[in-house]
């Protein structure tokens, strides 16, 4: 089993045949914490987060106002609770294209049905609760059954819920947006839960900023302390490898897929209930930011390495970027070039850092 991403578990170590062999053992197999802590897959995105947040702070001053941040994090917290999901699947060697129009799809399911059944819309929340996993479980089991590239999987998945969120809408409200719901029954519970503002320290912030730290380390514990972790590492870097040795490798890439799917129908709730009603065609295009923050987070494109921590500062970095730009006053559009030359730059360190960590 390869677990390249957690280079603090080491194996057991055997029993030594005496003290000679015994000290040799410990010069070999003893780290100092400096290179443990440069060996984590996060550091680099760590060293690029200081320096965004430092290269804004002197362009504009405004950015570093308490307030600011608060703004910085919330648009963070939208790209991160995805990349949550999407950095567990990358690291278990998989991609999910249609991560951003699933977001929208579990909006418009819990949206749609609530209207049209005239039902408390806590029932719609659980529908598109249903609905995003079901989306999830079918990518996991269609990869596994055809063994075709995940990339051709979800590029298919998100073709399909992309017309789907177009022509149900349509169907059922008549028009590219969900009817609005904001007098049903339910809707104001649904709403201090999903896109509520908490003060703290007399400064608002959205509760999405809670829930992307939760599901942050949730996800950090599982693949630091538990054997699903241990899986999920051993699937990204050698599917066979690991299915030879015990691993579960169909229930866990399955497991993955419907991670995702729950990390979208978190969004979607706060999309819907933030905004009261969720226009069918937004979507598209966003899944290629959750794995964008993924791999400045430092997760390998050919998985089995990376962490939740860094995909969770790579949507930091993103969020500082976007938000960044505009206290600064610049022409938005250099947004796009920053964020290319970022995920460029990252790839590149991430490959170094691991080579580093496995020579080491």
């Amino acid at each position: 089993m390869v677990h390249t991403a957690t280079p603090t578990s080491a194996s057991p170590r055997t029993p030594a045949a005496g003290p000679a062999s015994s000290s040799a053992d410990e010069r070999v197999g003893r780290r100092s914490p400096l290179s443990v802590i440069l060996g984590r897959p996060e550091m680099g995105a760590v060293v690029g987060a200081i320096v965004v947040f430092v290269f804004f702070a002197i362009a504009a001053p405004v950015f570093t106002q308490v307030t600011s941040l608060a703004t910085v994090l919330y648009g963070a917290s939208t790209i991160g609770i995805m990349a949550v999901g999407v950095s567990l699947l990358m690291i278990g060697g998989e991609f999910d294209l249609s991560a951003g129009v699933a977001v929208i799809s579990s909006a418009l399911t819990a949206s749609l049905f609530s209207w049209y059944f005239a039902t408390n819309v806590w029932v719609g929340v659980l529908m598109g609760l249903v609905f995003a996993l079901v989306v999830g479980f079918i990518n996991g089991w269609l990869l596994i059954k055809t063994k075709l590239p995940s990339f051709i999987v979800t590029l298919a998945s998100f073709l399909m819920l992309t017309g789907l969120n177009l022509g149900i809408t349509r169907l059922v409200g008549g028009g590219v947006s969900s009817p609005a719901i904001a007098d049903m029954d339910g809707f104001a519970s649904a709403k201090a839960i999903f896109a509520s503002e908490i003060p703290v320290f007399g400064v608002n912030v959205n509760v999405t900023v809670f829930i992307w730290i939760a599901l942050v380390l949730v996800a950090t514990f599982i693949l630091m302390r538990t054997k699903i972790g241990n899986w999920i590492f051993a699937v990204g870097g050698d599917e066979n490898a690991a299915r030879a040795v015990g691993v579960p490798v169909t229930a866990t890439k399955i497991g993955l897929f419907m991670g995702v799917g729950f990390c979208a129908w978190i969004l979607g709730m706060h999309n819907l209930f933030a905004f009261n009603v969720v226009q069918s065609g937004e979507g598209i295009g966003n899944e290629f930011l959750y794995i964008i923050a993924a791999v400045i987070g430092g997760c390998l494109l050919t998985g089995g390495y990376g962490s939740a921590i860094g995909g969770a500062i790579g949507a930091l970095i993103f969020g500082m970027a976007n938000k960044g730009i505009v206290y600064a006053q610049w022409n938005p559009d250099w947004f796009k070039f920053f964020l290319g030359l970022m995920l460029l730059m990252a790839t590149i360190v991430n490959l170094v850092v691991k080579k580093r960590a496995e020579q080491k």
